[in-house]
């Protein structure tokens, strides 16, 4: 009888165990310099991105995705973080390849992603670039939360040496080998892990020069090398599609894919102006892209302003996990919007910092960029280029546009709403002495470990 009864209960427990759902998968994909217009579904042009399609029409597509940076390492420190650079303390790209940057790391006082998903026993991957200062103590992948790391430590060119963890695997890899390495690494990591929830983070180097498409892909666009790089960049997500398949985890993973900040002049911006290095629309809005076929319904396309910040406590929420409390995050949890329950954006109001300098604000429809000068400027926007849009490399006085009417930021309304600018003026003020600006440290900003952030290293300069 005792026997039964002990039975009964082990079985009791074990259904009540293989009951419980097991938390969502989650993998971001996160393309570098890929412009609004750069794939198929944002109305591409002589580029096919097939697989990237598949995921917006089974899901759920942005077009109002806000990254709080038009550069490639403050957006990797925001995503990671929920907050903004100037909060995180890391609001310029870092250049390894000058002594300036030698000290110039990832804050370990931070909290990541990997390592608040850590405790609801979330294994997690990164692959790809880092750009986060790995050679300064204390600010490597691993040192961030994630327990497993391939890829290299920035931009391809300025250190070509492949680590695993820290381990060298190669001095010069090959550029062209890299997006299968890091493909094949995460199709090996969802197989190894299919008991269990893990996040991945596929850091691409696509579409940052230098184009170099693998052999496979070149000349399989109508776009030259760009949009070659564009659809091998389709084809690695295809492969981590079908791997969720086969591994019969589709279902209940959380798919996100966006990019790093809008494109170099090669790139398709849909018709916003500028592009990398601006505070222009075509500088911040990126493709956003969320699939999850147990939660989130197809065919959404929507125009409710998210931003990367999001994902931080996106995944916490449905992962059960509490966000800090002994700091501010920015980001704020989408999943009803996702879910299509509310198109109300939880931003009222949003701020576009070029390097440490705050150029503007948005509220709703309206967006006032603020007065600046060449000083200001982080040395990617001081000077103009025949083919780069930077917008307003100098500013008087405010511009005011209307994004509802105007998403290409060609008409300044400022005289017909004295009361908008006034509104988002005072907001001005509040931010910046919150996370600062060029001359102003503001009370919550992280000071980054970095003499004249805006300015070019004086060795550089010399050549």
């Amino acid at each position: 009888m005792l026997f039964a009864v002990i039975c009964t209960s082990c079985t009791s427990k074990k259904e009540k165990k293989d009951a419980e759902p097991k938390p969502p998968n989650i993998i971001v994909i996160f393309a570098d310099d890929l412009g609004y217009g750069d794939i198929g579904c944002y109305g591409a042009k002589g580029i096919k991105t097939p697989n990237l399609d598949a995921l917006a029409t089974g899901g759920f597509r942005s077009t109002d995705f806000f990254i709080p940076a038009n550069v490639c390492s403050p957006s990797r420190a925001a995503l990671l973080t929920g907050r903004y650079p100037m909060r995180a303390g890391y609001p310029v790209a870092t250049r390894p390849a000058f002594p300036k940057y030698k000290n110039y790391g990832f804050a370990p006082e931070e909290l990541t992603i990997p390592e608040l998903l850590k405790s609801a026993g979330y294994r997690s991957l990164m692959v790809g670039k880092w750009h986060l200062g790995m050679e300064v103590k204390g600010s490597h992948p691993l040192d961030a939360g994630f327990d497993e790391y391939l890829g290299i430590p920035s931009n391809y060119g300025v250190d070509n040496t492949l680590y695993h963890n820290k381990d060298t695997v190669a001095k010069e890899v090959s550029c062209e080998i890299l997006t299968s390495a890091y493909t094949d690494k995460v199709v090996d990591f969802i197989n190894e892990n299919q008991d269990h929830p893990f996040f991945i983070y596929v850091s691409h180097h696509i579409v940052h020069n230098p184009l170099l498409p693998s052999e496979g892909f070149k000349g399989s666009s109508e776009y030259g090398e760009y949009g070659d790089f564009v659809q091998e960049l389709d084809f690695s997500t295809g492969r981590i599609m079908k791997a969720l398949e086969e591994a019969k985890l589709h279902d209940n993973t959380l798919m996100v894919f966006t990019s790093d900040n809008g494109p170099t002049y090669k790139g398709q911006t849909g018709g916003l102006s500028g592009g990398k290095y601006c505070t222009m629309e075509g500088g911040h809005r990126v493709p956003g892209i969320f699939y999850w076929p147990d939660e989130i319904p197809v065919g959404q396309t929507s125009s409710t302003l998210m931003s990367s910040m999001d994902l931080m406590p996106l995944f916490c929420n449905i992962a059960a996990v509490n966000l800090p409390k002994d700091r501010k995050i920015d980001g704020e949890n989408i999943l009803d919007i996702l879910k299509g329950k509310t198109s109300e954006s939880p931003h009222e109001f949003t701020y576009y910092y070029n390097g440490t300098n705050l150029q503007a604000i948005r509220k709703g429809k309206w967006k006032l960029h603020l007065p600046r000068t060449v000083s200001d400027q982080p040395f990617w926007s001081k000077t103009g280029h025949p083919k780069v849009d930077k917008g307003f490399i100098t500013l008087e006085d405010y511009v005011l546009f209307n994004l509802e009417d105007d998403l290409a930021e060609k008409v300044n309304v400022v005289v017909k709403h004295p009361e908008v600018v006034a509104l988002l003026k005072k907001q001005a003020d509040i931010i910046r002495a919150e996370l600062g600006d060029v001359h102003v440290i503001g009370t919550d900003q992280r000071v980054p470990n970095l003499k004249n952030p805006q300015e070019r290293d004086p060795v550089e300069l010399k050549k």
